[in-house]
Parts: C-alpha cells; structure tokens; sequence
C-alpha cells in the first residue's frame, strides 16, 4: 500500500499528491482542478459520501456506521471506505476481521452480516492494534487504491469514514474522488459548532454541496423518567444549520449502547427510531 499514485497525464516530477501540487500545465489537471479517478472495471458507485468533523471524538465512525446500516434496511447496496487509516474503527463497529483476497482485477472488500462491503487499513494489518505510523502521502496514496483497486461491484451509497479535521487526506479525496456530498458531525458545545465551519467552508471552495450535520451526544435520556438532559448544555445544530446554510440537521443522543454495540460488533442493530430521516432523505436527493 505504501506505493506512489501518479495519476494519468501526470508529468514525470509528479509525487502524486495533487493536493500540494504546484506543477504548472498538469495534464492529470483540469480548469477546476484535478480530473477525477474512476473506480476499476467491477465497480459501479453511484453516489459517494463523505462523513467529515472538524475535531475528533465527536462520533464520526458512529454517524458513518448507522447511516450505512439505515441504508442496508432499505436494501440499499452501500459499502464504507474507511478512510481515516491511523485510526480506522469501522471493522470494530461491524464485528468483521477477515483478510480481504485479491483477485486478477483487484482486492474484494469484506462484507458485514449486514451485507454492508468495507474496506479499511485495519483489514490489512497483522493485528488490530497495530499501529500505522505512515506519512501523509503514503495515507492518501493508499486511499486511492483502495478506490481504484478494491472490487466493490455495484453499489448504490458508498460512504468515506474521513479522518477528523481539514488535512492533506481531506483536500486529496476531494479534489481526486467524485464526491457527490458530505455529512459533518459534531458536538454541542460552542467550540465545537466553530470547528464544523472549517469543514463547511473547505467544501464549499472545493464545490462539494454540504447535505447535512449530525448533532452528536446532545442530550442524554434518562431511563427511568424518560427526561432528556443536555448534559453539554442546549442543542445548537439547528443554528449551526441555519448559520451554514446545511440542508438537513440530526440530532443523537448519549446512549451507552452505542459503546455496548460497537464493542459487540453489532452497530448495524440500533434503532436509531428515525434520527437520521432527514440526513437518509438529503443523501437520496444528492
């Protein structure tokens, strides 16, 4: 995975990171920037979503995980490229650690009991907990192989897992991918809802239309009088929707089955009871 992505047309100096890229006259370039990569010859994608926050640990993988499984119930053919490789939990999430086998056309993802396909870095290393201590190029050129080398077959929704902030990986997969949309997630505090901004604001010079963001842990339901507790003080996704002009605002709770299905491998059983409606509805429109 550690090899150099020259993209075609590309002239002899190039170190395959368009994103840093500063070669004048680039025929992998078009007049709005990069050309975008198609997938092999056994992938059909229709629509490619990104999940995307601002800062870590505001529930990413989680977002991407019960979309994909909102989807799978529809019978939806969806898949998941986990695409943040330091720190990749989607297996986690699915209960799945097979190796993925390649073939003479290219690598075949691993399918959840869902039937959800995936592909991640974790996949691939020796154990789970090793680490991957790779440099920025060597990230976003294994990325682009595993858009361009994995058999995904025909799929309806397939949704990137990006890695939190604004970096390099970021600026490559949009720039180099056909990214239809994305999906940011967040927090309630005020620092947070700040920080989703920097997302936004990035897709919209890179013209990526913003569906939607997922207001993670805003409140935390008590079972026993069924209260709702905002424990980080009140919402504030639908001002920060309204501010950005997002389409669609969701809001999740505190919930310790979150961590109790994750753990078990069987994320794709919660009941999310129709919190991600309007997000479902926005990604099926993008």
């Amino acid at each position: 995975m550690a090899e150099e992505h020259i993209p075609e047309g590309a002239p002899e100096e190039c170190g395959g990171s368009c994103s840093s890229c500063g070669v004048a006259g680039c025929g992998a370039r078009s007049e709005d920037g990069p050309s975008k990569l198609e997938p092999n010859a056994r992938s059909s994608i229709k629509k490619a979503i990104a999940v995307v926050s601002g800062k870590g640990g505001v529930g990413k993988s989680l977002v991407t995980s019960l979309l994909a499984s909102e989807f799978a119930k529809q019978g939806k053919r969806v898949a998941i490229l986990d695409a943040d490789v330091t720190g990749p939990s989607i297996p986690k999430a699915f209960g799945v650690s097979a190796r993925p086998i390649a073939d003479e056309d290219g690598m075949n993802p691993i399918t959840t009991p869902s039937g959800i396909k995936v592909m991640s870095v974790n996949l691939l290393l020796p154990n789970e907990d090793t680490p991957v201590a790779w440099r920025g190029p060597v990230i976003t050129n294994a990325l682009m192989q595993f858009w361009q080398d994995v058999n995904w077959g025909d799929i309806d929704i397939m949704l990137f897992d990006m890695p939190p902030g604004t970096s390099d990986v970021f600026l490559t997969i949009f720039q180099m991918l056909p990214i239809d949309g994305i999906v940011t997630v967040s927090a309630p505090q005020e620092l947070v809802g700040s920080i989703v901004g920097k997302a936004v604001n990035l897709a919209h010079s890179l013209n990526v239309p913003v569906i939607g963001l997922v207001e993670n842990m805003a409140y935390f339901k008590c079972d026993e009088c069924g209260k709702q507790h905002h424990i980080f003080g009140e919402p504030k996704g639908a001002l920060v929707a309204e501010k950005y002009e997002i389409p669609a605002v969701a809001t999740l709770p505190m919930d310790p089955s979150f961590a109790e299905l994750v753990d078990a491998g069987k994320i794709d059983r919660y009941d999310t009871e129709g919190a991600l409606a309007s997000i479902v509805e926005q990604i099926e429109k993008a």
